[in-house]
């Protein structure tokens, strides 16, 4: 049974940071392409970082380009993603997810509440 499990969210102040961990089980991990994607009530989810399998390669959504940073731990079986300088426009669900691949389709999880806020 697939599973991500997101935990790390909550309320912080501008500039502030957190820490957002997925807890993966249920597939072979290291095998799989992860990312973070973000949504606002009203609006479309949108993807905020990727990671390859190995973790040798990284993306970012200008929006978060030196501010956040995805990192993977396979042996853990979780990814992570370091939000630092937090702003406002930061605050929606951070969802976990499981790229597309061998033929197999992507996967979410529950989504974990970040809010930023003064």
């Amino acid at each position: 049974q697939v599973q991500l499990v997101e935990s790390g969210g909550g309320v912080v102040q501008p500039g502030g940071s957190l820490r957002l961990s997925c807890a993966a089980s249920g597939f072979t991990f290291s095998r799989y392409a992860m990312s973070w994607y973000r949504q606002v009530p009203g609006k479309e989810r949108e993807l905020v970082a990727g990671i390859s399998d190995a973790g040798r390669s990284s993306n970012y959504d200008d929006s978060v380009k030196g501010r956040f940073t995805i990192s993977r731990d396979n042996a853990k079986k979780t990814v992570y993603l370091q939000m630092n300088r937090l702003k406002a426009e930061d605050t929606a669900v951070y969802y976990c997810h499981r790229n597309p691949q061998y033929g197999l389709s992507g996967y979410w999880g529950q989504g974990t509440q970040v809010t930023v806020s003064s």
